[in-house]
């Protein structure tokens, strides 16, 4: 039987957040040009596979300025949740196990 774990509320919404933040984060690196600054696009067979990229208008300021604030945050959230205090209570052998569960809480039915 898995073992399961009594994480903090503040653990909890934590790494909620940090799931909600990247989900966001690669939604918007999706819908951006390929290319930060404009850039003429290219096309190249010669490699081991075809690569090809339309031209890019780059990014507008405030595209660059929504992806750094959403890196950040990611960062800070990133940092909060794996320096947590929680950690030094869990058996060393046993923090990948909870780092993963705490991963995976979202998925599991209440």
């Amino acid at each position: 039987m898995p073992t399961t774990y009594d994480f903090p509320s503040d653990l909890l919404a934590g790494q909620e957040e940090l799931h909600q933040v990247r989900a966001e984060l690669s939604a918007l690196l999706k819908r951006l040009p390929w290319s930060v600054e404009p850039l003429d696009g290219f096309s190249d067979t010669a490699g081991w596979r075809k690569v090809e990229r339309p031209a890019s208008p780059g990014w507008t300021p405030d595209e660059q300025a929504e992806v750094e604030k959403l890196r950040q945050r990611e960062h800070e959230l990133a940092v909060f949740v794996s320096g947590h205090r929680f950690w030094a209570e869990v058996a060393t052998g046993d923090r990948v196990d909870a780092r993963m569960n705490l991963k995976h809480t979202q998925n599991r039915p209440d």
